[in-house]
């Protein structure tokens, strides 16, 4: 007899698999019609031999506990057959899965003791901020994971669909931040650093040797603008890869000497000429510096690091009229995740100027965004990290709302509070006060530097840093400290808390010259060991600090 007589007869087969009986029924067209149509016909399932359909049978009763049991007894089998399977999973969950003190105590203990030493000190350190907690949130996050080299739609990885999102969405959170066109400007947010940001822009418009002119570092300008010290030590890459001139700032007033900026330019014709730094207290003057930029054909570009907060609320005068392109960290003012930032410009042309008409193909339009976002990635890094773009979209979210605004306000209150409070008190500041967040305090008049400075405030638990000033008679002086208010105003200080603050400041400028005079610069170090005014003031600073919240996390 065939098969296809079988399946006439309706014969069927019948098999007992352990304790479970399993029947096989031939079917003939009509039947498979009938059992398709049944309504219990999961509990039957058909396959094919030799072309025939087949349909097994199951017993309709305890089918439950039957798959229950088969699953059981294959799962068994399993781990006979590899007893260390379930070992090497549980291993996976052990190191994944422990919180930081299980993980490493070690490492958790010492972050423990930063959180404190933040919560109980005054952070005046212009260059530092607090974050808030959701870009705390999006920084530890799995965002981490993933690998994405290149740019939102042309990675050179797959699995990116939802870091693309995130980057476009922060592409358009930092355009708007500043109030920006995007047919006009466009953003690279990969930078991990705005030093990263400005080797970047020298690499995507350069070649090795070419030259780039920005302010002196001990003028208040930045390492990365092409610093070397005067003995002609070149310091930053820039400086290694590009030939730099620095302008300076008049000894005498501390401003900016925009005609001798102007004489150098002339003759050193940089094809980058760079506005911005890290420690000029002054508003800049971009039109001047744009006007010198077209006569010599170069590129301007701003490093807006320092002041980008100010310049998102409107607080200072903006470099986006006048600049060609526009760098900035994300962590300063602006109390993003630690990075770097790019804009440039994008179109057509607006005036007949910059480097790529005098030496280029002379086209009409920019050809900014290629070349940077190039010399981005692959020419100076590797992959974006995921989790920065993400924190740093969240917090260009906050930037463009009403409360920012006023938090750069107060930010600005605070640090004029500040200079008046320290001029009351007779102390000497480079350029008489501020225009921005920032202000230098001339400790030369203390008869003090620096260094020993800082020194005390950090026994005491206040951070500031020290800074070269230029003395009347030009030469350089490490006799200066730069102080910021951006963070303390994060933890909701106001014009009264930083008259307070300049209180201490002042208490800790006459401990400084106390040790000095008993004990020389050469010891000074050890004067500070046991100092009963040292342990007083460090008292009272965390009292007053402890009185304000900490943004990001709880104490």
């Amino acid at each position: 007899m065939d098969l296809t007589q079988a399946a006439q007869s309706g014969l069927s087969l019948r098999f007992h698999s352990s304790s479970i009986p399993i029947q096989l029924q031939l079917l003939d067209q009509k039947q498979e019609t009938h059992i398709d149509n049944e309504e219990n016909q999961t509990e039957d399932e058909q396959f094919s031999i030799l072309g025939h359909q087949v349909c097994i049978k199951r017993p309709r009763d305890n089918s439950s506990q039957s798959s229950s049991s088969s699953s059981t007894t294959s799962s068994s089998k399993r781990v006979a057959m590899d007893p260390g399977l379930e070992s090497r999973r549980a291993m996976v969950r052990a190191w994944g899965n422990h919180p930081l003190p299980v993980a490493d105590p070690e490492i958790h203990e010492i972050m423990e003791k930063e959180k404190q030493r933040q919560f109980k000190g005054i952070e005046l350190i212009a260059s530092e901020n607090f974050v808030c907690r959701a870009v705390m949130e999006a920084l530890g996050s799995h965002l981490t994971n993933k690998y994405s080299e290149g740019l939102p739609g042309s990675r050179y990885l797959y699995g990116n669909q939802y870091i693309d999102q995130i980057e476009l969405i922060c592409w358009s959170r930092a355009l708007a931040a500043f109030g920006l066109d995007s047919d006009k400007w466009g953003v690279n947010v990969q930078p991990y650093s705005c030093t990263s940001a400005n080797f970047s822009v020298f690499t995507g418009l350069l070649l090795p040797g070419d030259r780039i002119m920005g302010l002196d570092s001990p003028s208040g300008g930045h390492l990365s603008h092409g610093y070397y010290t005067p003995g002609g030590k070149n310091v930053s890459a820039s400086s290694i890869f590009f030939e730099s001139l620095p302008y300076k700032v008049n000894p005498q007033t501390g401003y900016i000497d925009y005609d001798k900026m102007e004489e150098k330019a002339m003759d050193f014709r940089p094809k980058i000429l760079i506005c911005g730094g890290s420690s000029y207290p002054r508003e800049w003057d971009y039109a001047r510096f744009r006007q010198v930029a077209d006569k010599i054909g170069a590129v301007l570009m701003c490093d807006m690091a320092h002041i980008s907060g100010l310049v998102a609320a409107k607080e200072c005068v903006s470099p986006f009229e006048y600049c060609d392109i526009v760098t900035s960290t994300t962590h300063k003012s602006l109390r993003g995740p630690r990075g770097g930032i790019i804009f440039y410009r994008k179109g057509p042309k607006l005036r007949k100027q910059g480097m790529l008409l005098s030496h280029g193909d002379g086209s009409s339009h920019y050809d900014f965004e290629e070349k940077i976002n190039f010399a981005v990635h692959p020419s100076t890094q590797g992959g974006p990290h995921n989790n920065h773009i993400a924190a740093l979209a969240i917090a260009l979210k906050q930037v463009a709302t009403p409360e920012y605004k006023a938090y750069m306000q107060q930010v600005r209150k605070n640090a004029q509070a500040l200079a008046s409070a320290l001029l009351k008190r007779k102390c000497r500041l480079v350029t008489g006060g501020t225009d921005n967040h920032l202000l230098l305090w001339d400790l030369t008049t203390w008869g003090l530097t620096g260094k020993c400075y800082e020194k005390v405030c950090e026994m005491c638990h206040i951070t500031l840093n020290k800074s070269a000033i230029f003395g009347d008679n030009g030469a350089i002086y490490p006799g200066g400290v730069r102080i910021g208010a951006p963070a303390m105003t994060s933890r909701g200080c106001i014009e009264a808390d930083f008259e307070t603050i300049a209180d201490f400041l002042l208490k800790a400028a006459q401990i400084t010259t106390v040790v000095q005079r008993e004990h020389g610069k050469k010891d000074f170090l050890k004067g500070l060991h046991n100092n009963k005014d040292i342990v007083e003031l460090r008292n009272r600073v965390e009292i007053f600090a402890s009185q304000f919240a900490m943004p990001g996390f709880d104490i």
